[in-house]
C-alpha cells in the first residue's frame, strides 16, 4: 500500500523525492546567461549558456547594439542608436526600469571598472557621452572624430580607446581628466578594439582595409607596431585571459580567426554563420558566442575544439553579445 504524506495526498515518497532532486538538478544546471541585442527586432534575447536555450525575450529601444553589464550583474546598460538611449534593464526581473538620454545616436558601450561611470560613443554625434550611473546623469560630452563606433576601457581604467570608422582613427581618451590625450592612425574603417590582459597592447579590427587587418598598438606609445592581414570585414576582438590568443570576428568571411597574439599569426579559421561581429567568452572561456547579424543567430564555438558546437536563434540582426565574467 501507497503511504501518504500531508497535503501530497496520492504522492508517494519515491515521486516527491524524484521532483526534488529533478528541481535542485535544473537550479544548478543554469549557467551565466548571454544577452544579446537586435538591432532589428528592438530586443534582447537572453540565453542559458548551460542548456543554450533561449530563456527570455527583453523589449527595449529602437535598433539597440552596444550591451554592458553591472559588475554586480543585476543591470544590463543597452545602447539604442535611433532612441537616443541607454536602456536599464534589471537583469532578474527582465525589464527596462529606466531608458536614460545618451547623446546622438549611441552605439558602443564601456563601463568604468567599479561601474560608477558608463561611456556611450554617439557614432552621428562624433562624441562619446560619458554618464553616472548612480543618477543617469551625464557629466561629460568629448568629443572625438568622424562616425566613433567602440570603446574599450584598459584594464587598469585609465584610458579608453575609441575607434572612428572615417576618420580611420583610434582616439585615446583620459578617464580621469576626461579629454583626448592621443590620436593614432590606423588601417581603413576601425572597428573591434581589445587591450590585453597587462594593458601593454591594443588590437584593433579594420573592416574595410583591403585585405581586413588586425593591428597592434603599444599602449605606452601610441603606436602601431604590427598589422596583419586577416580575413573579410573583421570587427569584433577578443583576448583570453591569459593574453595568448585573440579572436576575431568577419561579417564577411563568416567565420572566427583565431590568432596567436605573441606571433601574431593565423592558427584557425573557425566557420559560423553570417555577418559575423560581436563576441563573448563564457566566464571560464570554454565557449564563445558570435552574434550573426545575417543569419538571425548566435553560434556557440567549443574553444578547445575550435568549432561550432550549437546556433541559437535569436532576434532579427544581433548586433553583440554580452555574458557576466
Amino acid at each position: 500500500m501507497t503511504r501518504k504524506v500531508g497535503c501530497w495526498k496520492g504522492w508517494s515518497l519515491t515521486a516527491l523525492l524524484f521532483l526534488l532532486l529533478a528541481d535542485v538538478s535544473s537550479v544548478a544546471a543554469a549557467g551565466p546567461m548571454a544577452y544579446v541585442t537586435n538591432e532589428k527586432s528592438d530586443d534582447v534575447t537572453v540565453i542559458d549558456t548551460a542548456s543554450n536555450a533561449v530563456v527570455r525575450t527583453i523589449r527595449v529601444g529602437k535598433r539597440p547594439r552596444g550591451i554592458e553589464i553591472s559588475p554586480d550583474g543585476r543591470r544590463l546598460y543597452v545602447a539604442n542608436g535611433n532612441s537616443d538611449s541607454v536602456s536599464v534593464v534589471d537583469a532578474e526581473a527582465g525589464k527596462e526600469i529606466e531608458a536614460w538620454p545618451a547623446g546622438v545616436d549611441p552605439e558602443g558601450l564601456a563601463l568604468s571598472p567599479d561601474g560608477s561611470r558608463l561611456y556611450a560613443v554617439n557614432e552621428n554625434g562624433g562624441t562619446v557621452t560619458v554618464i553616472d550611473t548612480s543618477r543617469g546623469t551625464t557629466v561629460a560630452t568629448i568629443e572625438v572624430q568622424v562616425e566613433p563606433e567602440t570603446i574599450v576601457l584598459s584594464p587598469d581604467g585609465a584610458v579608453a580607446y575609441v575607434s572612428n570608422e572615417t576618420s580611420n582613427t583610434i582616439s585615446v581618451i583620459d578617464t580621469k581628466a576626461l579629454k583626448v590625450v592621443a590620436t593614432i592612425a590606423v588601417p581603413k574603417n576601425p572597428r573591434g578594439i581589445a587591450f590585453s590582459p597587462d594593458g601593454k597592447r591594443a588590437y584593433i579590427a579594420s573592416e574595410q582595409s583591403q585585405p581586413g587587418m588586425l593591428s597592434a598598438i603599444d599602449t605606452a606609445t601610441h603606436r602601431v607596431i604590427k598589422s596583419i592581414p586577416v580575413g573579410e570585414r573583421p570587427v569584433g576582438v577578443l583576448v583570453t585571459r591569459d593574453g595568448r590568443k585573440l579572436y576575431v570576428a568577419h561579417g564577411r568571411s563568416h567565420a572566427v580567426y583565431a590568432i596567436d597574439a605573441h606571433t601574431m599569426t593565423i592558427t584557425k579559421k573557425i566557420p559560423v554563420g553570417q555577418r559575423a561581429w560581436y563576441m563573448a567568452f563564457t566566464p571560464d572561456e570554454s565557449r564563445l558566442y558570435v552574434a550573426c547579424g545575417r543569419s538571425d543567430a548566435v553560434s556557440v564555438i567549443d574553444v578547445a575544439a575550435e568549432k561550432v558546437i550549437a546556433t541559437v536563434p535569436v532576434g532579427k540582426m544581433p548586433f553583440a553579445v554580452a555574458i557576466p565574467r
